[in-house]
């Protein structure tokens, strides 16, 4: 029997709840009877820093890291982040992008510029690309902070996991005002 393992590269800047998501996401996957890995690197991810998450799952997994070229799903949560990570790919990826610039130093101080299509280079590598509003669909819920849990719903939404086990996580994480928002930003991303 082949050990199929799926490795999923979050990727974003500190204060975006990346952390927050990859340990729900590995919550849901042991609840769901896989054997998962996980490994984060968040240098300065306090002051906006670089921010990834390695998370790998399947029947059997060795290894937390995804070495680079075998990322099978990319979760960005900023698009300049998602280029500097483009290396982890897969040949065929499924790639979601959250919708989001976040200026570094450089740019802000006028030294660098924004890099442009963004969009267009990674829909080239994928086999999958959604892009989600999820700043958009997070104040619809109810919480501009809740980005994070849009992007859980679209992941969840090309996972073969019961819902169910994601949104009983997400209920048992978070006291319950916060609950019902977080739940209603993963309905909003799961249906993007």
């Amino acid at each position: 029997m082949e050990n199929r393992v799926t490795n999923i590269l979050l990727v974003g800047v500190g204060g975006q709840g990346i952390i927050l998501a990859s340990e729900i996401m590995t919550d849901v996957f042991m609840e769901a009877g896989f054997d998962v890995k996980k490994s984060e690197v968040h240098g300065m991810a306090q002051r906006g820093g670089s921010v990834s998450t390695h998370v790998r799952f399947g029947s059997k997994v060795f290894s937390p890291l995804i070495k680079e070229g075998e990322a099978d799903i990319f979760l960005a949560f900023e698009e300049l982040e998602a280029i500097r990570y483009i290396s982890y790919l897969s040949p065929q990826p499924a790639i979601l992008l959250n919708e989001q610039r976040l200026n570094p130093p450089s740019v802000s101080l006028g030294k660098e510029d924004y890099p442009e299509k963004i969009s267009e280079v990674l829909l080239r590598r994928a086999r999958v690309f959604k892009k989600v509003p999820g700043r958009e669909l997070a104040l619809r819920a109810g919480d501009a902070r809740a980005v994070n849990i849009v992007l859980l719903g679209t992941l969840s939404s090309i996972l073969p996991i019961p819902e169910k086990l994601w949104t009983e996580n997400i209920l048992h994480r978070f006291p319950p005002k916060a609950g019902r928002i977080n739940l209603e930003a993963f309905r909003l991303g799961r249906s993007a």
